[in-house]
């Protein structure tokens, strides 16, 4: 089963060979790496380039935004599954693919995610937050739940049927995608009780009480443009649940 996996990038020198290596380390035979890059001016695609064996597809021009940028990856990929690595996330080991790719076999599902850890910028081995997702129940979106998008593989299929990301979020499109395919129109989900990505910490939507904000209402346009209304305290509980991957931690 090919595997087709987008990266995109913007002068990410500093973490996107860790990234690439990565996927190049994985066990699973078949997988397409396709790198989307904004036209970095930094060493970006010098270090991409000592990979160039290993992509399957570069693109290197100015984009509308990282959202953009993944769904040109997504127009370019030909594998059955599609999952996204953040320039400066990882997979945490090199059987990630296969345990992913295996639970689609088994299952016959649509899509697949797992669990995540928040990890020290510079020492990736050093753990901060544990996002343990936890299996999936029907409405869970409205008490607040979401999977953690780098965990999230979905069949192209799926894709096609209900559409990319929408840029016209700037934060919340991987929210509103996953509340399109999972919540709204109920694709068939498995989760898989691991952790498979290491995942930088300073998030887009994290790295500041104003962009939080910001989120929060994007969170509430993806509910509005889908044509659902989310519980009363959809909204609260969704960040709020951040809270406890810090308590859990620490246990």
């Amino acid at each position: 089963m090919k595997v087709s996996i987008i990266t995109v990038c913007y002068n990410s020198a500093a973490t996107i060979g860790d990234a690439i290596q990565s996927v190049v380390s994985q066990n699973h035979p078949d997988i397409e790496h396709i790198i989307i890059d904004g036209g970095s001016g930094d060493d970006t695609l010098k270090i991409i380039n000592q990979y160039k064996n290993n992509i399957a597809h570069l693109v290197s021009e100015p984009d509308k935004g990282i959202y953009d940028a993944m769904n040109k990856g997504i127009a370019l990929a030909s594998g059955e599954i599609v999952g996204i690595l953040n320039s400066d996330d990882l997979y945490a080991d090199e059987n990630v693919v296969r345990d992913v790719i295996a639970l689609f076999q088994k299952e016959n599902c649509e899509g697949v995610y797992a669990d995540l850890v928040y990890v020290d910028r510079e020492n990736t081995s050093k753990i901060n937050r544990y996002w343990k997702a936890g299996t999936y129940k029907k409405g869970a979106f409205r008490k607040g739940w979401m999977p953690p998008h780098p965990t999230f593989f979905v069949k192209r299929s799926v894709y096609g049927r209900l559409g990319n990301f929408t840029t016209a979020l700037k934060s919340a499109a991987d929210y509103e995608i996953m509340l399109r395919f999972i919540h709204k129109h109920e694709i068939s989900l498995v989760y898989l009780p691991r952790v498979i990505v290491r995942m930088r910490a300073g998030g887009k939507s994290n790295v500041s009480l104003r962009n939080r904000i910001r989120a929060n209402r994007e969170d509430k346009q993806a509910w509005v443009m889908n044509g659902l209304r989310p519980g009363l305290f959809t909204l609260i509980r969704k960040p709020l649940s951040k809270v406890f991957q810090f308590i859990k931690k620490g246990r």
